[in-house]
């Protein structure tokens, strides 16, 4: 009897481990659809100006060096 509870056990720890890489593959390769970006608007000011030193930035900088 013991025999056939580690053969059912073996059994079912190969089918866990089976499904559990099935879905994985599964899901990997599902092609994921990017999202479409708005354009940015002329209301937006702040957009599209990118890194700027100010003097809010610069007393920083001074405060921060070691």
């Amino acid at each position: 009897m013991k025999t056939k509870s580690k053969l059912s056990r073996r059994n079912f720890l190969l089918a866990v481990g089976a499904g559990g890489a099935a879905t994985a593959a599964a899901i990997a390769t599902q092609a994921v659809k990017p999202v479409a970006t708005q354009p940015a608007t002329g209301s937006d000011k702040r957009r599209g100006k990118g890194y700027q030193e100010t003097a809010h930035v610069r007393s920083y900088y001074n405060t921060a060096k070691v």
